[in-house]
């Protein structure tokens, strides 16, 4: 390894980086994994999953939906996404999205059920309760404080077409994370 610095010089510079990560670590605080978390030391419960193989705009206008909502209601309301007794109102993504009468309960008229992503939703929000569980909190209490959907690498495949052209075939994959929180008995 030759460097254009002597030694001591090659030594405060190194010494001067650790020491300014150390310095940066102690003043950003601890690193968080999840984008939001409550303030205070509330009673929580996370979960997440990366690379899930489902629709990225489906699955962030669903998540979108439940924000909010117990846990109680946010899982009923999936089941019943799944049954095609509740739609998804799509208020963000609406491009080429047909109507339904279901929408009019959440002041849209456009909406869709997509299974796909209702039952992953489903799934990570069960992941969250069996944690609420396992760290004893009472279940009747939480609501969903955060949930969040991010775009992840896309999935490459190819569409072979007419006179030898290839054409990409992505698909859309998505992070999700989800946090449950106790609300205050007041």
């Amino acid at each position: 390894f030759f460097s254009p610095y002597p030694a001591s010089v090659r030594y405060c510079l190194a010494f001067n980086l650790s020491q300014l990560v150390i310095y940066l670590n102690k003043k950003m605080g601890k690193r968080n994994k999840y984008t939001r978390m409550p303030p205070g030391n509330a009673n929580i419960c996370k979960a997440k999953a990366s690379n899930m193989s489902v629709h990225f705009k489906n699955t962030c206008e669903t998540a979108n939906t439940v924000r909010g909502m117990t846990v109680k209601r946010a899982t009923a309301y999936l089941k019943n996404v799944l049954i095609k007794k509740e739609c998804v109102p799509f208020k963000k993504f609406r491009g080429g999205i047909g109507r339904c009468a279901q929408a009019k309960n959440f002041h849209t008229t456009i909406g869709r059920w997509p299974q796909k992503s209702a039952k992953y939703l489903l799934d990570l929000l069960q992941n969250a309760i069996s944690n609420a569980e396992y760290t004893g909190l009472d279940c009747e209490l939480l609501y969903i404080y955060h949930i969040q959907v991010n775009a992840a690498p896309l999935a490459r495949r190819r569409t072979y077409r007419a006179h030898g052209v290839i054409n990409p075939y992505m698909g859309h994959p998505c992070h999700l994370e989800i946090v449950l929180a106790e609300k205050s008995a007041q």
